[in-house]
């Protein structure tokens, strides 16, 4: 299954400038994702943060970022707690339409995970995201 992909296209009534501060700024990430402990830039690393059930704050995901074409384009390697160290690639593609912008998600490489993991992994990924983009939907209106 390495050449599993989640792919997901919304529509959101905000321009394209607007939808990529909510792709990379720290604190609007934590509007519908998770906070970011810095501002999401070509060459740098992330880490987005949540809370632990006792309340602590834990590491949810992490990587890094690959290419950052403002309000076009975003690259990062991103991992979680279930991948094992795997880091896949998701890719963020924004375009303008008429009255707001078409936002598609490409997260590809989770079938490099643990073979036995993958479908259940790929399962949970796409229900998460799901989620989260009905969150940012809400977030970037």
């Amino acid at each position: 299954m390495s050449d599993s992909m989640i792919v997901k296209t919304i529509f959101l009534r905000a321009d394209a400038e607007t939808v990529w501060d909510f792709l990379t700024d720290k604190d609007k990430l934590g509007e519908w994702f998770h906070p970011a402990d810095s501002d999401l830039a070509t060459g740098s690393d992330y880490v987005l943060k949540g809370q632990a059930d006792d309340g602590s704050e834990v590491r949810k995901c992490w990587g890094s970022v690959m290419e950052a074409r403002r309000a076009e384009k975003l690259v990062y390697t991103f991992t979680i707690e279930p991948l094992g160290g795997v880091m896949t690639t998701v890719t963020w593609l924004l375009q303008e339409v008429h009255g707001g912008t078409r936002l598609t998600l490409h997260h590809e490489g989770i079938g490099a995970a643990a073979d036995d993991m993958a479908l259940p992994l790929l399962m949970a990924l796409d229900a998460g995201w799901d989620a989260h983009l009905s969150q940012l939907r809400d977030a970037a209106k």
